[in-house]
């Protein structure tokens, strides 16, 4: 997405009030809405969580875990057309009716010159999906992987240090290289720890 593309503004009592370019909405720190899509797929009885690894090209949050398919709403796009953001980042197709709608989370990040605040609409879809079926788009997407979700849980909810992961990526020349190690809560996006239980407590009133 361009720096340039317009985002649709709201004020905190998420009023609409306009529209600024995806650049002065971080710079100004300016809530504006996205669209977080979140893969679980039960693989003989046992819940996965399916998760991104962000390009190392990415401006922001190079090489760290994120969301399974997530992105930015344009000004002249409704909460449907988040699903796009889907098949342009891990190329498999899916139906807006497919997902299930968690609301929404608002949150903010904040680091130097640069102010996050995010009014996500979250969903989730219950997978099928095999690692043969993802195509990533590049310039965004560097892998695919997956974590036990329980695992997922009890890394923050501080009852462990790190978890399992285990997928693939895309290595510099092109080729699929497996993934399999441990990793802790700071190889992920640095959303706020909040943010994180409440993704997690939306998941669980839906899967359990």
């Amino acid at each position: 997405m361009s720096e340039q593309e317009k985002l649709k503004i709201f004020d905190d009592d998420r009023n609409h009030i306009g529209t600024a370019s995806r650049s002065d909405v971080h710079r100004l720190g300016l809530w504006h809405e996205v669209f977080h899509c979140w893969f679980i797929r039960n693989e003989e009885g046992v819940d996965y969580i399916y998760l991104q690894l962000r390009s190392k090209s990415k401006k922001d949050y190079p090489n760290l875990l994120d969301i399974t398919a997530a992105g930015h709403l344009l000004a002249d796009e409704t909460v449907l057309d988040g699903v796009r953001e889907i098949e342009e980042e891990i190329g498999v197709s899916v139906d807006f009716d497919e997902l299930i709608n968690l609301g929404e989370i608002r949150y903010c990040v904040t680091k130097e010159g640069f102010i996050d605040k995010e009014l996500a609409n979250v969903f989730l879809y219950k997978s099928e999906y095999t690692f043969d079926d993802f195509t990533l788009q590049s310039e965004e997407v560097a892998g695919i992987v997956k974590a036990e979700f329980t695992g997922f849980t009890q890394l923050w909810l501080g009852e462990k240090d790190e978890i399992e992961i285990n997928g693939f990526e895309i290595t510099d020349e092109g080729e699929k290289c497996s993934i399999r190690k441990h990793v802790s809560s700071d190889k992920f996006v640095p959303h706020e720890v909040s943010f994180y239980k409440e993704v997690i407590r939306k998941l669980k009133e839906t899967l359990f």
